[in-house]
């Protein structure tokens, strides 16, 4: 069965969302790659020679990547099998969104949780992290 692995990001919105980056990577100490991205550099439990991240990001209080504009923050698990997921999912009631996104680092998709909530998963390809 499909399952969450971990979580992949912590995102949240700000009108000054690259000061406030600035801030938590340069006085709160949040390890940043060196393309500037914050995140949080692990090894698998499994598999110690696999390294993974865990993405903190600010976001501009104006985007849209959230869905609804009230929506100030958005949690994104990592999942072993995305469409082995929203199958259980949406067999399971759950609001699933059509959107789908594929890039080199993984797989994305969004649900909406009983909240109202836009919650991204992610199955990632198993790349190294370059930090």
């Amino acid at each position: 069965m499909a399952k969450v692995t971990g979580v992949g990001g912590v995102f949240f919105k700000d009108s000054k969302s690259q000061e406030l980056q600035d801030w938590y990577r340069d006085t709160v100490g949040v390890p940043a790659n060196k393309e500037g991205y914050l995140m949080f550099p692990w090894r698998e439990l499994d598999n110690p020679d696999k390294m993974g991240a865990t993405v903190f990001s600010v976001f501009d209080k104006g985007s849209d990547y959230f869905g609804d504009d009230n929506q100030q923050f958005m949690i994104n698990f990592r999942v072993d099998d995305l469409d082995a997921m929203l199958e259980r999912l949406t067999a399971d009631g759950t609001k699933v969104l059509e959107a789908r996104e594929e890039f080199e680092f993984g797989k994305f998709a969004w649900i909406v949780d009983p909240a109202g909530n836009r919650v991204e998963l992610w199955e990632p390809t198993h790349s190294d992290i370059d930090f």
